[in-house]
């Protein structure tokens, strides 16, 4: 039984922004029975990868993103400990101890890295030390974004602040209206070119970063249904960029891509996924709320394969690394299947609990991060 957790805003007339997280069924209420994981089945290796280093850090019970930039992998976990690691040996650069528990991140440009705690501030660091800390109107679930010596963070309350790198000054908020719902998981949030790209409920929108003025809205998805719970439309990352083409996905309603210089919707197809998606020039890769692996044709949007082979494993989103989709699954393992036809060609092991994260890729490094706190590092034979 697959646990979705969403924040329902207060009305402002009982408490301005108050908070109360709700623990909602999806797709499965009391007496049914919860879907058994597809057995894995034996795996010929036809691409030769080997575990090259292991390192820890505490549990991650969070929305984590594990933040590259060039070498450098920045990993946080609950209770405040947050790293920067060599990608290539796992040795750390850095590791401070916050000690405060973490909502989410982290955010990095290779110079500072920047989380969000669960007491609603958010802390950015350079070096192994403590640059500034902020407090935030409301909780935050999305890791902060740090590009332009700024540091931008997408609040619950659908607000968007940006902040001085260095000081931490404020240099703007954007606060859009809220909707009595909100999704417990990590949003949308990148750059291209000179826009600063969001997601805000079912819509992208083009900031301009310097002074927070919205260019821009797209609409992915549009609430419908008769209550809060039917009506919830939420982006969730991660996000494929291509040039100025970002495509996304609306929480367990569609996939659609825009074009952010223009700023219009390319096109939208439906689509029931939880998790993020992947792409590249040719293909976008998701997989479905059941675990169906899914790859879509980027020029519009047309299914190009489908893998039913991990079904009902707590899928992560994928990431791409050669010739291969790569995917987490609640056990442990990491998935490596065919870009061409969703194929296996080979299956790594951790410790057995949860990938917390999509696996990121540093350099010829394939990063995985447990839900226990284990960091693996794996490079091509």
């Amino acid at each position: 039984m697959k646990i979705q957790s969403f924040l329902a805003l207060a009305p402002a007339a009982r408490a301005s922004l108050a908070i109360i997280i709700i623990a909602l069924l999806a797709g499965c209420f009391g007496g049914v029975k919860k879907p058994q994981p597809t057995e894995l089945q034996p795996v010929t290796a036809l691409v030769s990868v080997r575990q090259s280093w292991t390192q820890r850090i505490g549990p991650v019970n969070f929305p984590l993103d594990v933040g590259v930039a060039g070498n450098g992998v920045a990993i946080a976990s609950d209770d405040g400990t947050v790293a920067l690691l060599d990608a290539q040996s796992g040795r750390d650069v850095w590791r401070l101890a916050l000690k405060t528990p973490i909502a989410a991140g982290v955010g990095s440009d290779g110079k500072v890295l920047a989380v969000v705690t669960k007491d609603n501030e958010v802390i950015a660091m350079q070096a192994g030390r403590e640059l500034w800390r902020q407090k935030l109107t409301a909780q935050a679930f999305t890791a902060p974004f740090v590009a332009g010596e700024r540091v931008f963070v997408l609040a619950a309350d659908r607000s968007v602040n940006a902040f001085d790198g260095q000081t931490g000054r404020k240099l703007w908020a954007q606060q859009r209206p809220s909707e009595p719902l909100v999704l417990r998981q990590s949003g949308v949030m990148l750059a291209v070119g000179d826009t600063l790209v969001v997601g805000l409920a079912g819509r992208l929108a083009g900031f301009n970063p310097s002074n927070g003025s919205i260019q821009w809205e797209a609409p992915i998805a549009t609430p419908r249904g008769i209550n809060d719970i039917e009506r919830l439309v939420d982006l969730v990352g991660s996000v494929s960029r291509i040039g100025d083409s970002v495509c996304v996905r609306a929480f367990q309603s569609s996939i659609g891509c825009v074009n952010t210089t223009r700023g219009n919707v390319l096109w939208t197809r439906p689509a029931n996924g939880v998790q993020g998606i992947e792409g590249d020039d040719r293909y976008l890769f998701g997989t479905e709320a059941d675990g169906t692996v899914l790859a879509w044709k980027r020029s519009d949007g047309e299914r190009v394969w489908s893998s039913d082979r991990l079904r009902y494993r707590g899928l992560t989103a994928p990431l791409l690394a050669g010739r291969s989709v790569v995917i987490g699954d609640a056990t442990g393992f990491i998935h490596l299947l065919s870009r061409d036809d969703g194929s296996l060609l080979n299956r790594l092991s951790t410790d057995g609990s949860a990938i917390s994260a999509a696996p990121v890729l540093a350099g010829n490094t394939l990063i995985a991060v447990t839900r226990n706190g284990g960091i693996y590092g794996f490079q091509p034979e």
